[in-house]
């Protein structure tokens, strides 16, 4: 069976999207995923998006690079909306509605460059969640930061001193349940570092959800203050901004980018 997938990344972050309108493959998607997603022996990416297209009404389900399922994904759902708008023949100003794993979620293009598009998501709230099992075997210091938190998808955020410091592949492989982000102040007052091991994934160089949780948590902390509009999150990939409501709603917003289309035969 020959198939068709695009590849997009957001900030870095990237991911295959394959449209179901093609039909079932036949092989397990967790399979496919794990295949499509190598870096060395497939088209590389750090995950696999199944999109549905209903008019503006998207479905969506991710499958990380190691086959496993992920509840939600802010730069996976803005690739997925960049792959719909794309076939749908979008403009600026479009509102998409997304079915995600963790729930319905909105989605705006707000702006168009080339293969770039900026979209604006609706997050849904910040809620806190226990600490993940063996957390203690990262021997944080009690008086460090830390603040345990879901988007649909489970983080575990960290104040540091220096993100460039930490050892954040042998820290998250410890705790690989959850997405773990360390985060340092700056640069400015409104801004934040952070870095991401994603569970599924390992190392990545932007998280969306991540780029959330991290935000909300800066602003529990009192590391950026809240007076501002958004947060300006800088990761490895680039910056995302982050509004956080008074009742901990999110709202994220960054670049889709469109790197290209694939036929592969399954």
């Amino acid at each position: 069976m020959i198939v068709h997938l695009s590849k997009h990344h957001g900030l870095g972050n990237d991911f295959l999207v394959y449209n179901i309108t093609q039909g079932d493959t036949g092989v397990a998607w967790s399979e496919l995923a794990i295949r499509w997603c190598a870096r060395s022996t497939g088209i590389g990416a750090d995950g696999l998006l199944l999109l549905g297209i209903d008019g503006k009404h998207l479905s969506m389900r991710l499958f990380n690079a190691d086959g496993s399922v992920a509840e939600m994904s802010g730069n996976g759902i803005r690739c997925l909306v960049q792959a719909a708008h794309h076939t749908l023949g979008g403009k600026i100003g479009d509102v998409y509605e997304v079915d995600t794993d963790a729930g319905l979620r909105t989605a705006e293009v707000i702006a168009s460059d080339g293969h770039t598009i900026e979209i604006r998501v609706d997050m849904g709230p910040v809620n806190d969640v226990p600490e993940p099992e063996n957390w203690a075997a990262l021997e944080c210091d009690p008086m460090r930061p830390v603040r345990h938190v879901s988007l649909g998808n489970p983080h575990s955020v960290v104040g540091v001193e220096d993100v460039s410091m930490v050892d954040l592949k042998r820290l998250g492989e410890l705790v690989p349940q959850v997405n773990l982000e360390i985060v340092e102040p700056g640069p400015g007052v409104n801004a934040i570092t952070m870095r991401v091991h994603e569970r599924g994934a390992g190392i990545t160089r932007a998280c969306g959800t991540g780029a959330c949780a991290a935000a909300e948590a800066a602003l529990a902390w009192g590391i950026v203050p809240s007076s501002v509009d958004d947060v300006v999150v800088h990761m490895d990939g680039g910056i995302a901004r982050v509004r956080i409501t008074s009742d901990r709603w999110a709202v994220l917003t960054g670049p889709a980018t469109w790197v290209g289309t694939v036929t592969v035969d399954v």
